[in-house]
């Protein structure tokens, strides 16, 4: 029997691939070359004039290559960022702040926080401290307000992987944060601002909000979890609700996405199509739902992508033309790279872009080659006459299935053609589970390398668990937004009821998912991994060896990837010790010649009564993300100096995402902060050491020695600075103090006792340099010649204190300030004492 073909389209007929490429490579060219707007206009008009002569199809398609990254580089150039806006106050000062509330305010706990504009191009964000109880403002986008606060900058944390936050908000034209003294009032001025659509756009936003919490009236978890779902208003999530969908892989589920907004329009669409029977309709309507949606979310930018993709493909479908899921892709990246250039840079767009263009680009052809042929020998498989026109293997499916619908027949005495139903329906059904499995595995894997570097994370139990929990979340988004519109109550309850049993099975998998953390992958292992995709992608539609090669290449790598058996990057035969940027707070990381790893804090924000509790764990956010850049899985030590908060913090997330085989800590009474601390130990498995003055420890080469708490000192219930550890880590002839919080009281009894192994090379200063510590008898005894003060910059303390800095400065002391540098590292052998920059070691060791 000969072999008949079908026509099919070439392999590739994505015309609109190599422009949105171009135009990629283009804005990543702009972020390190000195083009001029000028120069890249020129190239444009150049290599396009030849883009659109008559010649070789490569040749025509190189150049339009190139201009379009040309008009990447144009792009870039005419939204360069002018001069940064400039207030004339410090953080210590009370100010008059008054402007334009740009963005609508959001309550959570004891705080209210919005945006306003001071100056055109120019906003901050405001934190409106309430009193325990005080109901918030009554406020709105739009209306004018005056207010007395405290204004100072965002400022980045001065280490390795750590978030750049000051250049996200710029991005936005947020330049400063504002706080309110709690309880302050608020003056709302007299006259209107803002514009008619941003007014409108947050006054629906708004009433979606209040529908929310009033169709979940009383059910706190519900509304918060629905809005952040429906509009992404996630200020109130809690990290323990998301907690398991971010072990699991599943986050992307919970949060607002393009993937929201694409499966209610198209459930939309297909309704619509159903019950009016009018194609042009159906595509109006629906249309309209996926901006109504983008803008209740208040146009955020993965819908706002989401919504553009939908409006071309609606584009396509009412003029019946085919729609190319790259095509589409393609257009909505040239456009909003062209419209703001920066988000290429933002791992939100990276994940967007990267999960479509899997499915497009892996996913999809995989299909086509290896289930789509099956689904087609199934479908109708009865009718023999169209075996002739179908190729030879899906004709011979069809046969297959027939004589095996005929053997079922004959074996249950059921009709065949019912035989036939219920065979393709089983067939049809488990291939659409399979679909939907291997779809959620290779997203997974494409996206497993900005995983690993945003949230070093990757998931097994994703595999099955998206599978669930994604269907269920759809169901939550076209449910629940259609109890928004129509305010049924009965729709809430449903969407409430899938929102509960997603949950239910995310807390599920994660309970049996392993809780391991990868660190940043090596250079040449990324730009690996990123090679095997590409080269996959371009043969996924072959068959043959070459594509199960390239397969497997991609496993492999992603295994190496995820398992990261690499060491820490760290010099053996030096001690070094390095002093974290965390703010107003302390965590210094020592690691031995022998390359054993002791962490002193963890860092943490300071803890106010009336304040709500900060979302930023520094633990998670700073200490742990550095540590994962120099590729670190695992702690030796971790020692907590006492139970502050600032020290404190961050010592959960260390316990969980580090493992020390041993917690060392000072004198510790039975607070709050301390059980927490504790109970993560227990959980873990971590053996806690009470260390107290006297003791003297060898590890991996690096001599400790603990001077304080003293045996005879008994701490309270409420931490005190000092409770807090005290000690040195020496080696050769080099020795480092680590006072942790002590004030002059320790301070003076170390020194009265003749407690210091005599001169030290550096002293990390007491309680963030304040003077009630680093008193002239410590100093004179210590003899130290470099000093590092670990405090927050602008900080309302005013820590360094003046005091202290002069004291430093009588003795011709050095001083080094993580407020100012950032992380702050000193290296020796033994004899030769160095300063180091941490990407300059970083370089020298790779």
């Amino acid at each position: 029997m000969p072999e008949f073909t079908i026509d099919r389209q070439p392999a590739w007929n994505e015309p609109m691939l190599v422009p949105a490429v171009g135009v990629v490579c283009g804005v990543m060219v702009a972020r390190v070359a000195p083009f001029s707007i000028g120069e890249a206009a020129l190239l444009l008009l150049f290599f396009g004039a030849f883009a659109l002569l008559r010649g070789a199809k490569w040749r025509r398609t190189t150049c339009l290559g190139f201009a379009a990254a040309a008009l990447g580089i144009a792009a870039v150039r005419y939204h360069a960022a002018g001069p940064r806006p400039v207030i004339d106050a410090t953080a210590q000062e009370t100010v008059i702040v008054s402007g334009c509330i740009v963005e609508p305010p959001v309550f959570s706990e004891n705080r209210e926080q919005f945006t306003m504009e001071l100056e055109p191009g120019a906003r901050a964000r405001v934190n409106v401290n309430l009193r325990e109880g005080q109901p918030p403002p009554p406020l709105r986008y739009g209306q004018r307000v005056e207010f007395e606060g405290r204004i100072r900058a965002p400022h980045n944390y001065g280490n390795p992987g750590a978030f750049d936050i000051e250049g996200y908000l710029a991005r936005r034209e947020i330049f400063w944060n504002v706080s309110t003294r709690t309880g302050a009032d608020i003056t709302v001025q007299s006259g209107e601002c803002g514009n008619r659509f941003d007014t409108a756009l947050f006054s629906l936003r708004t009433l979606t909000l209040d529908r929310l919490a009033a169709l979940y009236a009383g059910d706190e978890y519900k509304t918060i979890m629905m809005q952040a779902v429906l509009t992404g208003e996630n200020t109130r999530l809690e990290r323990a609700w998301i907690d398991h969908y971010k072990r699991t892989g599943t986050y992307h589920a919970l949060v607002i996405s393009g993937i929201h907004l694409t499966v209610l329009a198209g459930n939309l669409l297909w309704l619509f199509r159903r019950s009016t029977g009018r194609n042009g309709l159906s595509l109006i309507l629906a249309l309209l739902a996926a901006w109504t949606f983008a803008l209740s979310a208040g146009m955020m930018a993965p819908v706002a992508r989401a919504a553009g993709g939908f409006t071309i493909f609606l584009i396509a479908q009412w003029w019946f033309r085919a729609t190319h899921i790259l095509n589409t892709l393609s257009v909505v990246v040239i456009v909003f790279l062209l419209v703001d250039p920066g988000q290429l840079f933002e791992g939100s767009f990276q994940l967007s872009v990267l999960s479509v263009l899997a499915i497009g680009a892996l996913a999809a052809p995989l299909f086509e080659a290896i289930t789509q042929p099956i689904v087609g020998g199934f479908r109708n498989a009865g009718d023999a006459l169209r075996d002739i026109d179908l190729p030879f293997s899906v004709a011979r499916k069809r046969v297959e299935a027939r004589l095996l619908a005929e053997t079922i027949s004959l074996w249950t005495r059921i009709p065949e053609s019912v035989c036939q139903k219920m065979l393709e329906f089983t067939v049809r059904a488990g291939l659409s589970g399979y679909e939907i499995f291997m779809l959620s595995a290779i997203v997974q894997v494409a996206l497993a390398l900005p995983m690993a570097l945003y949230f070093h994370r990757a998931s097994l139990s994703g595999l099955a668990a998206n599978v669930v929990i994604v269907p269920l979340m759809n169901g939550v988004v076209v449910i629940g937004f259609a109890a928004v519109v129509t305010g049924i109550p009965l729709l809430a309850s449903a969407a409430g009821a899938l929102l509960s049993a997603s949950r239910y099975i995310a807390e599920f998998f994660a309970a049996i998912e392993p809780d391991w953390r990868i660190p940043d992958p090596p250079v040449w292992l990324a730009i690996a991994f990123t090679a095997a995709l590409v080269i996959l992608a371009l043969l996924a539609r072959r068959a043959g060896a070459l594509r199960w090669a390239a397969l497997t290449l991609v496993i492999g790598l992603f295994a190496l990837l995820v398992a990261h058996p690499f060491a820490p990057l760290v010099e053996r035969g030096f001690l070094e010790v390095t002093t974290i940027d965390v703010g107003q707070g302390d965590s210094v990381l020592i690691v031995t010649p022998e390359g054993k790893t002791v962490l002193v804090d963890g860092g943490g924000v300071p803890q106010f009564k009336g304040r709500p509790k900060p979302r930023l764990d520094l633990g998670e956010d700073v200490v742990s993300a550095y540590l994962w850049t120099r590729s670190f899985q695992k702690l030796d030590v971790l020692a907590l100096t006492h139970a502050h908060e600032d020290h404190a913090g961050g010592l959960v997330s260390l316990i969980a995402n580090f493992r020390p085989s041993e917690l060392w800590v000072g004198a510790m009474g039975d607070s709050e902060v301390w059980r927490r601390v504790r109970a993560a130990a227990e959980r873990y498995g971590v053996q806690v050491v009470a260390r107290t003055g006297g003791e003297e420890l060898t590890i991996g080469g690096a001599q400790i020695r603990v001077i304080a708490p003293f045996g005879d000192y008994t701490p309270t219930d409420v931490p005190r600075n000092n409770d807090s550890l005290v000690m040195t880590v020496s080696f050769g002839e080099r020795s480092f103090l680590l006072t942790g919080d002590a004030e002059k009281e320790i301070e003076y009894r170390i020194v009265g006792e003749g407690k210091l192994p005599g001169h030290v090379d550096v002293l990390k200063l007491g309680h963030n340099g304040s003077r009630t510590s680093s008193t002239a008898d410590l100093l004179d005894s210590a003899r130290p010649l470099f000093a590092i003060v670990s405090a927050g910059f602008e900080n309302l303390y005013r820590h360094p204190h003046p005091d202290v800095l002069k004291r430093l400065e009588q003795r011709s002391v050095r001083v080094f300030r993580t407020d100012n540098s950032g992380l702050i590292q000193f290296v020796t052998d033994g004899r030769r004492l160095e300063k180091r920059a941490y990407n300059r070691q970083l370089a020298a060791m790779q």
